[in-house]
């Protein structure tokens, strides 16, 4: 009788113990990390960052549709020490503002209203897009992931100032880019598609989007305490509480940042609170049992979250514009910047889990993306074996989300991605002084092993590889193209640049003191002498105007292409100058009796003028 009780009792504690065994091994975070340790977790974490390098962050974690974690940390105001509270404090959330319209998009579809693989130009006025160049039609698809083809344009987007805003329609117009590749052949991260879908979906509902989305996900969800109508300033509720942006800080030294206003306000304006975006995230993974509020029916919801374009089987891509993670299961993403605030929100559906970081500060990386990695896990990383040999992968690549016409192509030669072989299976990454090392899974597929935060969300590289060399790789957000300028090249237009800048800056010097002894010798300025001062002063007018633009643009690039018309304008009218009195001197010069330091002076004018212009022509300073 006592040993049956024994037993009885065994299996009845086996029996207590075993759910909560599977409980606490289904109560983590996907990295594994337990629930109920969560908020100590990120803690520790975040006590690193915060008021050091972060003004403040608010952080929601999400399990099985609970939220499991709302803090706010740090400062929302710092100067009036106003705490990051997730409930009201309201922040900008720069690119996941995206999401809205790619739901807003697959709503439409559901209803019939719209074809996602119909061209787009059935939906749009006639002759809207007046810069394309190929004649394969571009799809909502190809808008939604960012493969339409169009090349980065900066201005014209995002202001400091409210009284620039356009209505959407007038700023596609005035801001459309060219379309520099075929649609479909390469990922390009681009605000200018993201805003052209809203519009279209302006054409299909009769109402400005930001009212569409009003009316069918912020009052569907209840999310209350968000906004997509710009200017902001129009909600007082929403400015009343909203938290003050920052620059990059160090040592808790933080700058309150300019604002932020963009026209195309579809690619990146809602301003909104923590929680209101964890409403976003739940919707997004109801319970099973439950219908989504988001669609007529639970199976858009799952085509919304299932993969729609990848580079290659087994490497992340999109799903409808989110974005791919290679986590310990399946993630979606979509981070998001202003000028002074950083966001990422992660949902993992497999593991009904999802993590929300948004933060006052700009360009914040350590919790928005290495947080967020810390909790969502990295992706198998089995190496396969006879894998192809590193070298092939070598050699510098150009973001494709970048500017092919006009003065700003060049920012991106100042830099590229360089990939480098470390062994047979390792390979260096280096960006902007960053670097990373990437490991070889399977064929051309590289996984981040180790690195700086910046290289989180390109967690997996594929390498397209044609005879022997690799020229395009794909990444989440944009794809790089292998360099199409020699180092040779890039070396000698930075050395030329250099010798332009120091000597039309200096000779002006140079010749008021030659101009001050001849005058004291009682000599007269001969033409050629005259000519050559023209020549040297308008090449130093080209240098100081090129330099002004410089640091305008790194000062505040949120700027509208008229306000650097007269930059152009200058280097007209300099170049003008430049040619005709490179003219004049050797017209004038076999008239002249020119000693030979002479000869060599005004020669090394001319030539150092003529390159100067011709430098200014390859890197199209023009326009």
């Amino acid at each position: 009788m006592v040993k049956r009780i024994h037993v009885f009792l065994y299996i009845l504690l086996l029996g207590l113990c075993l759910p909560r065994t599977l409980s606490a091994a289904e109560d983590t975070t996907p990295s594994g990390i337990p629930i109920e340790e969560l908020e100590e977790f990120v803690d520790d974490y975040a006590e690193e960052y915060i008021g050091n390098t972060v003004a403040g962050a608010a952080i929601i974690a999400i399990k099985d549709n609970e939220i499991v974690l709302s803090k706010g940390y740090g400062y929302a105001d710092v100067e009036n020490q106003i705490r990051m509270d997730p409930e009201t404090t309201v922040l900008e959330w720069g690119s996941i503002t995206k999401l809205f319209v790619w739901v807003s998009a697959m709503q439409l579809a559901e209803q019939g209203e719209l074809d996602l693989e119909e061209d787009i130009r059935t939906y749009l006025p006639d002759d809207f897009l007046t810069k394309l160049h190929f004649d394969e039609p571009i799809t909502m698809l190809n808008l939604m992931h960012h493969n339409a083809g169009f090349e980065e344009y900066i201005f014209d987007l995002s202001f400091d100032s409210p009284e620039h805003l356009e209505p959407l329609e007038e700023s596609l117009k005035l801001a459309e880019p060219e379309q520099v590749y075929k649609p479909g052949e390469v990922v390009a991260y681009s605000n200018y598609s993201t805003s052209l879908a809203a519009y279209i979906m302006e054409g299909i509902t009769g109402q400005p989007f930001y009212a569409y989305v009003d009316e069918h996900i912020f009052e569907e969800l209840g999310m209350s305490y968000s906004t997509m109508h710009l200017p902001v300033e129009d909600d007082q509720e929403i400015m009343l509480n909203k938290g003050k942006g920052y620059l990059t800080g160090e040592n808790g030294d933080f700058t309150e940042s300019q604002p932020f206003y963009i026209s195309v306000y579809p690619s990146g304006g809602i301003n909104g609170t923590a929680i209101d975006l964890a409403k976003f995230a739940q919707a997004l993974m109801p319970p099973e049992s439950e219908e989504t509020s988001l669609f007529q029916e639970n199976g858009t919801l799952s085509e919304l979250l299932s993969t729609s374009y990848s580079p290659e089987e087994g490497v992340p891509g999109l799903a409808h514009g989110f974005w791919e993670y290679d986590g310990a299961y399946r993630g979606l993403t979509h981070a998001g910047n202003t000028v002074a605030y950083s966001s990422n929100m992660q949902i993992v559906p497999e593991d009904n889990f999802a993590i929300i970081v948004l933060t006052n500060q700009a360009a914040e990386t350590d919790l928005s993306y290495g947080l967020i990695d810390e909790l969502v896990g990295r992706g198998d990383q089995t190496v396969q074996e006879n894998l192809p040999s590193t070298s092939e992968v070598e050699g510098s690549y150009l973001t494709a989300r970048r500017t092919y016409n006009g003065f700003m192509n060049l920012y991106a030669y100042l830099a590229p991605l360089d990939v480098q072989s470390i062994n047979d299976n390792e390979i260096e990454l280096g960006l902007a002084g960053f670097k990373a090392t990437y490991v070889q899974t399977s064929p051309y597929v590289y996984k981040l092993k180790s690195g700086n935060d910046i290289f989180i969300p390109n967690n997996v590289m594929y390498f397209h590889v044609n005879d022997g060399e690799a020229e395009q790789i794909s990444t989440v957000y944009a794809d790089y193209v292998a360099m199409d300028k020699s180092k040779p090249f890039l070396f000698i237009s930075l050395g030329l640049f250099i010798w332009f800048m120091v000597y039309f800056l200096i000779s002006p010097f140079v010749l008021m003191v030659l101009a001050f002894l001849r005058k004291r010798r009682k000599q007269r300025a001969t033409a050629v002498t005259k000519w050559n001062w023209v020549m040297t002063l308008s090449g130093t007018a080209l240098a100081v105007n090129l330099a002004v633009l410089a640091v305008r643009m790194l000062s505040n690039p949120m700027r509208a292409s008229s306000e650097l018309l007269i930059h152009f304008i200058g280097n007209y009218v300099f170049t003008i100058i430049s040619l005709i009195s490179i003219v004049m001197v050797i017209i004038v010069w076999k008239k002249a009796r020119l000693s030979k330091w002479k000869k060599v002076g005004y020669l090394l004018t001319c030539i150092s003028s003529i390159l100067f212009i011709a430098w200014l022509i390859i890197w199209q300073m023009y326009a």
